[in-house]
């Protein structure tokens, strides 16, 4: 939830004094200021400079941002989780990849990603010429060297997710006003990357450590240290280059020893940012609007609108029913059966990040979900601290950008990369992670690959049971030019599942349960404990039936049908073509506003 800090009333119109730059064209980016303050009385005292900063963050909030588009939409299909519902020319036809050049679930994210530029490039512009930079108190110049910062980071993030979605695209460094052509051509990934890590660098000098300010969603050092890890990773990744090609750079090592040496800091700063022993923990306090120290970046939400809250817990999580104590809710992301499946059954995060229940009425009763319709839980309504019941929309929730397992985990890969094999610096990191998620119990984790290619598959896994819902999967499997193969590899996995194939031959066809009181409790022969699951045996039927509910788990992905009139494995990223899939287009309006100017992503026309 946004903290009160970042919900004061703005002077940050009068940072569009100059044309917002979107494409050049002036009747989409435009906003009507309210207030009638110059450029120069708005940086002219740190109070007012702050208020244009918060500007800068606001264009991370609301529906066109990480609120729900950006978050939620843009991720999938991936072998994690796919979009529910039918193909249509919005979030679906992004999640099965049939990208229409008119679908406004592009064309207004895009817009407001590049508000948040204009609005950062007048902050990196006018706040170091401030008087008080250079000649306030202490204080002030603290407070100002902290907001230079916090807008470098923020345009670093903003950019970051232009291309990660568009690739190239125009990065416009300096306010709108200065500019001498509006229609900027296209700049080349690789050097604005190499910008953007230059501007982080200088970020993190400016910018205090988590314990040394107030705490709120603010930027701070550590987390413009873990972006620039991730956006080196990005720049030493795979791309799909103008030629159709998914390539890398051969200086991609320089790249991965920037991520190396950022996540070592990091990591060697553990009383800024650790792993939280628990990781439903995490998630709790997502939820509950407390912060964890694990958490390096979040956008903070709030306000109940459109435009600065959010919707996971609305828009994701369980299907709750708005007569339940919890609210409406959920149900708009399916997580995948093999994704379901990719854990260990001792692993605590599988029954964090995928729930296998809804509430479907008044009484709060807990029923069970098919195999095919497993929904996210990370953000779940229900985990609300207080409740909030009805059909609001906005819970309230911050979208985590960035975690500290994140950050260990990056240290692992890039180890592993440059010394082409894993040291027992990266294998410590990697099983840092790994014991966390089976509650410490270092027993349980299996052994650690040492040769590179076996420890840079295990990072693979790791990564995609860690972040499973967090909008990271789909980039990660970009970079490593991995997205075609794992979307192959769960359509097979579907089918084996359905078959009761191997590796699948113990998946229940059926499962029974009743309620116990509001939970669940499942029919697992000999054992009534409420942790009993019989999700890794073949079918069990009760003797009687009577009194028992059966629901259909392996069958329901013979049965499937409910998404694009397909099967599961059909409907699941159902047009994604390599070679053009692995970016999204630019919308008609942008193409026509640059008149041929602008090139137009392979395979688009």
């Amino acid at each position: 939830m946004k903290h009160k800090l970042l919900s004061r009333p703005l002077l940050a119109a009068a940072l569009l004094a100059g044309a917002a730059f979107l494409g050049g064209c002036r009747k989409w980016t435009d906003v009507q200021p309210v207030t009638q303050y110059s450029i120069q009385e708005v940086f002219s005292s740190p109070s007012n400079a702050f208020s244009a900063l918060v500007g800068v963050y606001d264009e991370l909030q609301g529906d066109n941002g990480y609120g729900i588009r950006i978050s939620m939409y843009y991720p999938y299909d991936t072998d994690e989780g796919i979009v529910s519902g039918n193909l249509d020319n919005g979030r679906r036809g992004i999640g099965r990849y049939e990208l229409q050049l008119s679908n406004s679930e592009l064309i207004n994210p895009f817009r407001q990603l590049y508000r948040g530029i204009e609005k950062a490039n007048l902050c990196i512009e006018q706040i170091p010429q401030m008087a008080q930079y250079n000649n306030g108190t202490d204080a002030e110049k603290r407070e100002l060297r902290r907001m230079h910062g916090e807008a470098l980071t923020l345009r670093a993030q903003f950019y970051h997710e232009l291309i990660r979605n568009w690739g190239d695209v125009p990065a416009p460094m300096i306010p709108a006003y200065r500019q001498s052509e509006l229609f900027l051509p296209q700049a080349d990934r690789d050097s604005t990357y190499n910008r953007l890590l230059a501007d982080l660098a200088l970020a993190k000098t400016l910018l205090p450590w988590r314990s040394e300010v107030a705490r709120n969603e603010r930027v701070t050092k550590g987390a413009a240290m873990a972006l620039r890890a991730r956006i080196a990773l990005h720049r030493g990744g795979y791309a799909l280059r103008a030629n159709g090609q998914m390539e890398r750079r051969a200086d991609y090592l320089a790249y991965y020893t920037i991520a190396r040496d950022e996540c070592a800091e990091l990591m060697a700063n553990r009383t800024q940012h650790n792993l939280n022993p628990s990781f439903e923990s995490v998630w709790r306090n997502v939820t509950s609007f407390t912060y964890d120290n694990e958490i390096l970046f979040e956008v903070g939400a709030g306000g109940g609108n459109s435009n600065s809250d959010s919707r996971m817990g609305n828009y994701d999580g369980p299907s709750l029913n708005a007569a339940s104590r919890y609210g409406a809710g959920g149900g708009g992301i399916f997580m995948l059966p093999n994704f379901f499946y990719a854990f260990d059954s001792a692993d605590a995060r599988r029954d964090v990040t995928v729930t296998t229940y809804a509430v479907a009425n008044a009484t709060n009763v807990k029923s069970h979900r098919r195999l095919g319709e497993l929904t996210t839980g990370k953000y779940r309504r229900d985990w609300r601290t207080p409740l909030l019941p009805g059909s609001v929309l906005n819970v309230g929730y911050n979208w985590v950008l960035l975690r500290f397992s994140d950050v260990l985990l990056m240290y692992a890969e890039a180890v592993n990369e440059i010394n082409n094999g894993p040291t027992p610096e990266a294998i410590a990191a990697f099983e840092e992670v790994r014991k966390r998620a089976f509650r410490g119990n270092a027993t349980l984790i299996g052994v650690t690959p040492t040769s590179k290619d076996g420890f840079f598959n295990a990072i693979v896994n790791e990564r995609y049971l860690e972040f499973g819902h967090e909008g990271v999967r789909k980039y990660d499997l970009l970079r490593w030019n991995l997205l075609n193969a794992k979307i192959q590899e769960t359509r097979t996995r579907l089918q084996q599942m359905r078959d009761r194939v191997a590796p699948y031959t113990n998946v229940p066809q059926y499962i029974y349960w009743r309620n116990s009181g509001e939970e669940i409790q499942y029919y697992v022969p000999g054992n009534t404990a409420a942790t009993a699951v019989p999700w890794y045996r073949p079918t069990q039927v009760p003797s009687p039936t009577t009194g028992w509910t059966r629901t259909d788990w392996a069958q329901h992905l013979a049965n499937n049908s409910y998404i694009d009139s397909r099967p599961l494995w059909q409907a699941f990223a159902r047009f994604y073509t390599p070679g053009k899939s692995e970016l999204f287009p630019f919308d008609q309006g942008m193409i026509t506003t640059y008149q041929g100017r602008l090139k137009q992503n392979p395979g688009y026309q």
